[in-house]
C-alpha cells in the first residue's frame, strides 16, 4: 500500500506519547517542524512501515494562541493526514472532547480513542462506547495505553476509516447558530474544499483574522459575513466567540449525559488520596525538596557514583592509559602525538565520559517522576508558589525541560502568552542545572564534599532560588513589569511508569551527552592540550609557561574575589561557554597526571586541590551554574528574544548575578567559616547583598504599579 499518514492528536497528559511509543517503538524520527523550533516526532508503525504516525504537539484547542496550536492546525488543514487518531482521557471526558469537536469540524476522518479506561473503572464510572459513538458521530475505541490494550485496534480503525469514502459528520449546535453558519457556507466559493467549508464558516463567524486574511474575499462578501455574525450576536446576546464555546460545551454535555454512567458517585481514587498529600499547601514544598534531594543522592552520591568511580579510576584512570601507552610505545609514536592522545584526548574526553552513568541514573529518576504523573503536580505546586513572586506556573515548564538541556528549555518559553513573562522566563530558565552541568556538580561534590549529600541537590535549589528572586526583582523593573499570565494544567492520574519509556528517555539523554563528548568536547580538548603544551614560540613548555596560561593569567584576577583567581579555573570557565561539559574536560587536560586516581576522589585529574579549597570550589560551582549558558543555548535565547538588545541584557544579567552570588558565598564563607578578618572584598560583598535585597524588596516604579493595576 502507499504511504498512509495518521495524525495523532490530543490534550497534554492524555497519554498520547505512550500511545505513540507503543505503536512506533524505536522507529521514530525526531526533528523540528519546518521554520518552527517545536519538536516534531514521526515514524512508521511497528505493524506496517507504510503507516506513518505524525505526533502533533499536545494542545487543548485549535485556536491559534500558541506555536503548538498553530502547528497542529496548519498540519491538519493542509490535508497532509489521511485520518486523525484523537487520544481522549476517559477520566476527563468533557475537557478532552472540546478538542475533539474542533478536530471533527476540520472534515477529516477521525477516530476517538478513549484512553485510561482502567482508571475510569477504578473511579466507579463507565462509558457506553456505542452511545458515545452515536452521540459524537465518529468511531470510538476504548483502550489503556499503559497496559497496551486496545491501542492496535484504534490504529486499525483509523486506517480503515481513511481508506473508504468518507462523508464528514459535524457536531450540531443551536438551530439559530446553524442557520448563520449555513449562510456563511453559501457565500464560500470553490477555493475552499467542500469538507473544510464548515470549519472556515466557524472561524469566519468568530472573526478569526488569520483565516479572513488567508483568503482574499471581496469587500461586499466580508460585509455580509460581518452582518450575519452581528445579527446572531444580538439574537444570543453574546459575542461570537462565546457563542461557539458555549455551543460546543452544550453539545458535549448532551453526549455525556447519554453515554456516561457515573455509578453511585465518583469515588476518591488513589490519585486523589496521593494528591491530598503531595499538593497540600503545607506539605507540597517539603515533599518536593525531599524528592529532589533523593534523586540527586541516588544519582550523584550512591548508585550513579559506583559506575562513575569505576570509569574514572579504573577504565580511564589506569586500564586505557596503560594499555594505550604501551601500544603507542610499541608503535614508536612521536612524543608529541603520544602526549596528545593520552594527556589531551583520553584525559579530557575520559574525564567527561566518566559521568555518563550518573547522567543515566539521574534521568531514569526524572523519567520515573515524569511517567508517574508527579512532574505535573510540581508545575501545579510551583505555580502557587511562583505566583507570589510575580511568575506563572507556565514558567516552570521550561525550567523542568531545562534540566535536560537549556536549548529546548528556552524554546519551551514560547507557550507563555505574555511577552514580558516570556522574556523573564528566557532570562532565568538556564539557571536550572542541565545534564551538561551535572559533571561539574559531580566533580565538586566528589572531590571536595564526598560525605556531604546536600551539595549536589543544593545546585538544583540554588537554581530555583535564583529564578524566584530574579522573578521578583525583574518584575519590578520598568521594562518587564506586568500582570502574571494565568496557568491551567490537566493533572493526569498517577500510574506505574512504563519502563521502556523511562529507559528510552534516559538512554537518549545519555547518548546526546556522549555525542557531544565525541564532537565538540573532542575538538576543544585537542585545542586546550595544544595551547597548554606550547609557548607562543611553539616550543614545548610546562603548562605554567604555555600560551593558555598567559591568556588565563590576564583574566584570572577578575575572579580572585570569588576565590579561584588562577588561570586554570579561568580557562575552564571560558571553555564552558562552548559546552558546559568542557569545564570538566578542561580540568582533565590541565590537571592530568600519570598513575591511578585515589579512591577518595579528592585528587581527581591531578592536583585539583592545589588551586581550590572546599569553599572556593563551591563558589566555582555556583558561578558555572548561574553564568551564561553554552553557545547553543545563547543562540536559542537570541532566537526567542528576537533582538540583540534583549540577548545582551539576558547574558549580562546571568553573568552579573553569577558573579555577585559567587562572591557573596566566598567572602561570607571566609568571614564566618574560616575566621578571616573583614577586608575590602568582604565589604564590597556586603554592599552587593544590600543592593540585591533592595532590588527584591523595593516598590515597583510608578508606571509599573499603574501597569499592574490595569
Amino acid at each position: 500500500m502507499a504511504e498512509y499518514q495518521i495524525a495523532l492528536a490530543g490534550n497534554p497528559n492524555s497519554g498520547k506519547t505512550t500511545v505513540y511509543n507503543a505503536l512506533t517503538g524505536a522507529n521514530q524520527y525526531v526533528g523540528n517542524w519546518p521554520g518552527v523550533t517545536v519538536e516534531r516526532k514521526s515514524g512508521p508503525t511497528k505493524k506496517n512501515k507504510n503507516i506513518i504516525l505524525q505526533d502533533l504537539p499536545g494542545i487543548y484547542s485549535l485556536s491559534p494562541y500558541s506555536p503548538e496550536e498553530i502547528i497542529a492546525r496548519d498540519y491538519i488543514l493542509g490535508n497532509q493526514a489521511n485520518s486523525i487518531l484523537n487520544i481522549v482521557d476517559a477520566t476527563n471526558l468533557e475537557r478532552n472532547l472540546y478538542l475533539t469537536t474542533q478536530l471533527m469540524e476540520t472534515g477529516l476522518p477521525i477516530v476517538i480513542a478513549l484512553n485510561m479506561m482502567d482508571a475510569l473503572k477504578k473511579q466507579g464510572r463507565s462509558i457506553n462506547l456505542e452511545r458515545l459513538e452515536y452521540g459524537m458521530g465518529a468511531p470510538v475505541v476504548g483502550m489503556s495505553a499503559i497496559k497496551n490494550t486496545g491501542v492496535n485496534s484504534a490504529l486499525d480503525v483509523a486506517v480503515k476509516i481513511g481508506q473508504k469514502t468518507f462523508e464528514p459528520t459535524f457536531p450540531t449546535y443551536d438551530k439559530r447558530l446553524e442557520v448563520a453558519l449555513n449562510e456563511i457556507i453559501q457565500l464560500l466559493d470553490d477555493r475552499i474544499a467542500k469538507h473544510q467549508k464548515r470549519w472556515f464558516a466557524l472561524k469566519i463567524f468568530e472573526r478569526d483574522e488569520g483565516v479572513l486574511s488567508s483568503i482574499t474575499f471581496e469587500q461586499s462578501v466580508r460585509a455580509e459575513f460581518e452582518e450575519i455574525t452581528t445579527i446572531t450576536e444580538k439574537i444570543f446576546n453574546e459575542d461570537a466567540e462565546s457563542i461557539i464555546v458555549n455551543e460546543r460545551y452544550n453539545f458535549i454535555e448532551k453526549v455525556i449525559s447519554i453515554a456516561v454512567n457515573e455509578g453511585e458517585g465518583i469515588k476518591f481514587t488513589i490519585s486523589d488520596k496521593i494528591d491530598s498529600i503531595v499538593t497540600n499547601r503545607i506539605l507540597a514544598l517539603p515533599i518536593f525538596i525531599f524528592i529532589m534531594w533523593l534523586v540527586y543522592y541516588i544519582s550523584i552520591q550512591t548508585i550513579g557514583t559506583i559506575a562513575t568511580d569505576w570509569l574514572n579510576e579504573t577504565l580511564f584512570g589506569s586500564v586505557i592509559p596503560q594499555n594505550l601507552g604501551s601500544l603507542l610505545n610499541t608503535w614508536h609514536v612521536a612524543s608529541w602525538m603520544h602526549n596528545l592522545i593520552l594527556d589531551g584526548i583520553v584525559a579530557g574526553c575520559g574525564a567527561v565520559l566518566g559521568f555518563v552513568p550518573q547522567i543515566f541514573v539521574l534521568f531514569i529518576c526524572l523519567g520515573i517522576l515524569e511517567d508517574t504523573g508527579y512532574m505535573s503536580r510540581i508545575a501545579f505546586v510551583m505555580d502557587r508558589f511562583f505566583r507570589r513572586f510575580g511568575l506563572s506556573g507556565k514558567s516552570f515548564i521550561p525550567m523542568l525541560i531545562a534540566t535536560g538541556c537549556g536549548v529546548p528549555g528556552v524554546m519551551a518559553s514560547r507557550t507563555i502568552e505574555s511577552v514580558k513573562d516570556r522574556r523573564i522566563t528566557i532570562m532565568v530558565t538556564t539557571f536550572m542545572p542541565c545534564s551538561a552541568k551535572l559533571p561539574i556538580i559531580a566533580l565538586i561534590a566528589g572531590a571536595f564534599f564526598p560525605s556531604d549529600s546536600w551539595v549536589a541537590p543544593s545546585a538544583y535549589f540554588i537554581g530555583i532560588g535564583a529564578i524566584i528572586l530574579s522573578g521578583v526583582a525583574l518584575k519590578k523593573t520598568k521594562l518587564l513589569t506586568g500582570k502574571v499570565a494565568p496557568f491551567i494544567m490537566e493533572l493526569p492520574s498517577y500510574h506505574f511508569p512504563k519502563w521502556s519509556n523511562v529507559f528510552r528517555y534516559a538512554g537518549s539523554r545519555a547518548m546526546n551527552f556522549v555525542r557531544r563528548a565525541g564532537t565538540i568536547i573532542f575538538v576543544l580538548n585537542i585545542l586546550i592540550w595544544f595551547f597548554s603544551s606550547y609557548s607562543f614560540g611553539l616550543q614545548t613548555v610546562d603548562a605554567e609557561k604555555s600560551m593558555l596560561a598567559g591568556f588565563g593569567k590576564v583574566l584570572a584576577p577578575v575572579f580572585a574575589p570569588l576565590g579561584w583567581g588562577h588561570w586554570r579555573a579561568t580557562v575552564a570557565t571560558l571553555t564552558g561557554l562552548v559546552a558546559k561539559e568542557t569545564v570538566v574536560g578542561t580540568f582533565g587536560v590541565l590537571y592530568h597526571t600519570s598513575g591511578e586516581i585515589s579512591d577518595n576522589g579528592h585528587e581527581v585529574w591531578g592536583n585539583l586541590s592545589t588551586n581550590f579549597t572546599a569553599l572556593s570550589a563551591y563558589s566555582f560551582l555556583v558561578f558555572n551554574l548561574l553564568c551564561a549558558p553554552c553557545f547553543a543555548a545563547i543562540g536559542a535565547i537570541h532566537r526567542e528574544m528576537g533582538a540583540l538588545k534583549w540577548t545582551l541584557i539576558a547574558i549580562g544579567y546571568q553573568c552579573g548575578l553569577a558573579y555577585c552570588v559567587s562572591m557573596i558565598i566566598y567572602q561570607f564563607g571566609r568571614l564566618f567559616l574560616e575566621g578571616q578578618t573583614l577586608g575590602i572584598e568582604t565589604l564590597i560583598a556586603i554592599i552587593v547583598v544590600i543592593f540585591l535585597v533592595y532590588g527584591i524588596v523595593r516598590r515597583p516604579p510608578l508606571n509599573a504599579v499603574e501597569s499592574l493595576a490595569k
